[in-house]
């Protein structure tokens, strides 16, 4: 079994659940006792936020890719960033190591042609939403990427920094998630993208009828199959 190297932390409140699903997902493949083989570096998401609303992403490639960079000479096999707005620096971190990066849009992107979606609908920070770095990774798969309005790009975000990363579940903030994957819907998307790690804390599948693609589910559960291949 190769050994998974985990950035987590950008919340821990998601790294919890990457690493429940990482083991749940040996579990199911290999049964008895087996369990995951994983290195796991929290860092602290108030800093790293820091930098994310200064705009100051080189220093955020710095700080992670010495986290990389510590977590390949303690034995990790390859790297999964617990986050889907810090792959905008995964090239940057790339560079720095020699195991490869497990990059999250690419296996949403391969989840999504797996149940022909031909276009979809994205919610995460604003980060996520608004800048090319994930969404470009859709498109070059043939994906069709629709974000909601800037308004609420604004709500979304919002309640992602202010409440899910606190752990603080609302819900009158699912109600607006739930608005705006409706407009998302009504706007020709076949499904929607849980594009913050956090998301799937507060919006499950049984509360809209549109297909919802959890992104944390998915590249969890993609690091767990890779560690046994």
């Amino acid at each position: 079994m190769k050994t998974i190297g985990l950035i987590g932390g950008m919340s821990w409140e998601s790294t919890v659940t990457y690493y429940q699903i990482i083991n749940e997902t040996i579990k199911r493949e290999l049964g008895g006792l087996h369990s995951a083989k994983i290195l796991l570096y929290s860092v602290d998401f108030d800093e790293i936020e820091k930098y994310q609303a200064a705009g100051d992403w080189d220093k955020s490639a710095d700080i992670l890719s010495d986290v990389a960079i510590k977590l390949e000479k303690a034995g990790a096999d390859f790297i999964v960033i617990c986050t889907n707005t810090m792959h905008k620096i995964a090239p940057q971190m790339s560079e720095r190591i020699s195991i490869p990066i497990i990059h999250i849009a690419e296996a949403t992107a391969d989840k999504l042609k797996e149940q022909g979606i031909t276009t979809v609908g994205l919610l995460g920070t604003k980060y996520t939403m608004t800048q090319d770095f994930y969404k470009a990774k859709l498109i070059e798969a043939g994906i069709n990427v629709l974000i909601p309005n800037d308004e609420d790009v604004k709500i979304v975000n919002s309640i992602i920094y202010n409440e899910l990363c606190l752990g603080n579940i609302r819900k009158e903030s699912k109600d607006s998630y739930l608005t705006i994957i409706k407009k998302l819907e009504d706007a020709g998307a076949q499904g929607v993208i849980l594009g913050c790690t956090e998301i799937g804390l507060l919006i499950q599948q049984e509360e809209t009828d549109l297909p919802v693609f959890d992104t944390t589910i998915i590249h969890a559960e993609k690091a767990a199959l890779l560690s046994i291949d």
